[in-house]
């Protein structure tokens, strides 16, 4: 369909009407040319700014950040001063994770529970990689720690870290429902488990004891997570079964080692030591095993966490006291959220975990009231109390424990009903 055009008047009175007083208007002016250049630079400046994130965002932190690590200090002056420095890069950061509820996670069967109102939270923290935008972000933040490759790893390579995290946490597990089930009166048995690699011994550190200068002699066959299979011939199970070997061997004897790393089978020789500090002297192969102790729960009973790919052993006071509220009358909690932080050791000790203002502020951020953390993490330092409370303010209140019954009187004092044992743990 073609649609006309109206004629244009051309009678000298229409035209004239057309034009009336508007012919006493200014003409519009075009822009002179010259003021066009303005038009590139400001263009650029939109895109360099929409850009600019974004490139940022894939360019790793370690390319343009740098961190300063002290590996040898100066003994003979007071206070010591640092010998030698080195520059890293920064490649990662340690920062808040999550806080959640342990009894959605928690199944237990063959043993009467009790309903609560209130829950047990457990904390955690992440390690991720750094881009040049995540430094940007959390480079001055209270709750974040920028770490080098060293800080992260240390000696251990990433699948060793895994590992250990991993044995680490099914240590704290098996140690929560030995203490909380030992608690509640049920028949519960130690089983020791395999030899494992946690750390070889430091002979000797720097003064401020952040950095290892030796090690022992293990340190140049044996890495972290290796599984100790036979000395000298002779097979092993568990821990005590090093104690008969060595005890015919003299320190500074070499001695043969098998082991297994990362499924292949190994063998080495090894310098014995003297155990630091023992009397009387006992010989040694110079290495830390992780606690692979195991629990034999009562014939029936059968309790499983499911942590899937969590790691470390922090969150085994948040077991323990989610397993007595669990399997007692009243409610722990009082009807009200805590969320709580610390190892657990089988007599009952609640242990100093890392990464504390990080986890603090993952409480904060769930909106959780009470956080219950364990007295030796000290007042002071990057994992002290005062430097958690820097970051939560008057949010969350920071009730610091030292044992499980420090912890059970504490949700006392916060509104939690008190709880009947039979063999809580003496300290």
């Amino acid at each position: 369909m073609i649609f006309e055009q109206p004629d244009a008047p051309t009678d000298q009175h229409a035209a004239a009407d057309r034009v009336g007083p508007a012919a006493t208007t200014p003409k519009v002016r075009r822009p002179s040319a010259r003021h066009g250049w303005w038009a590139v630079p400001l263009a650029g400046l939109g895109m360099l700014t929409a850009v600019v994130p974004i490139v940022v965002s894939f360019v790793p932190s370690s390319a343009f950040v740098e961190k300063s690590r002290c590996t040898e200090f100066d003994t003979s002056a007071d206070p010591p001063v640092c010998a030698n420095r080195v520059d890293e890069a920064v490649e990662y950061a340690l920062v808040p994770a999550d806080a959640e509820p342990v009894e959605p996670r928690m199944t237990i069967e063959g043993a009467p529970t009790y309903d609560s109102h209130g829950q047990i939270y457990f904390v955690t923290i992440t390690e991720p990689k750094l881009s040049m935008l995540d430094w940007f972000i959390t480079r001055e933040h209270d709750a974040a720690r920028l770490l080098s490759h060293y800080d992260k790893y240390g000696d251990q390579t990433p699948q060793q870290l895994t590992q250990s995290g991993q044995q680490q946490m099914r240590t704290a597990k098996d140690n929560a429902m030995y203490v909380a089930l030992q608690a509640a009166g049920y028949p519960v048995e130690l089983v020791q488990g395999d030899v494992i690699i946690d750390f070889l011994l430091c002979l000797e550190a720097n003064a401020a004891g952040t950095e290892c200068l030796r090690f022992s002699p293990a340190d140049e066959v044996l890495d972290p997570g290796d599984q100790l299979t036979a000395v000298n011939g002779t097979p092993i199970r568990t821990v005590d079964d090093l104690g008969p070997i060595l005890a015919k061997v003299k320190a500074g004897d070499e001695v043969e080692v098998e082991f297994v790393r990362d499924g292949e089978e190994m063998s080495g020789e090894i310098e014995t030591i003297l155990a630091p500090g023992e009397d009387p002297p006992r010989t040694i192969i110079g290495f830390r095993p992780i606690d692979t102790t195991t629990v034999k729960l009562p014939e029936g009973i059968d309790v499983d966490i499911d942590t899937s790919l969590i790691g470390g052993p922090s969150a085994g006071l948040a077991f323990t006291l989610t397993l007595i509220d669990e399997l007692t009358e009243g409610d722990l909690m009082g009807g009200q959220k805590v969320a709580v932080t610390g190892t657990i050791g089988l007599d009952g000790t609640v242990g100093a975990i890392g990464g504390l203002n990080a986890k603090a502020s993952a409480v904060q951020q769930v909106g959780v009231r009470y956080f219950l953390v364990p007295t030796n993490q000290g007042m002071e330092g990057l994992d002290g109390v005062n430097q958690a409370r820097k970051v939560v303010g008057d949010d969350v209140e920071i009730i610091m424990v030292a044992t499980v019954q420090d912890a059970l009187d504490a949700l006392v004092r916060i509104g939690g009903d008190p709880v009947q044992l039979v063999n809580l743990p003496a300290t």
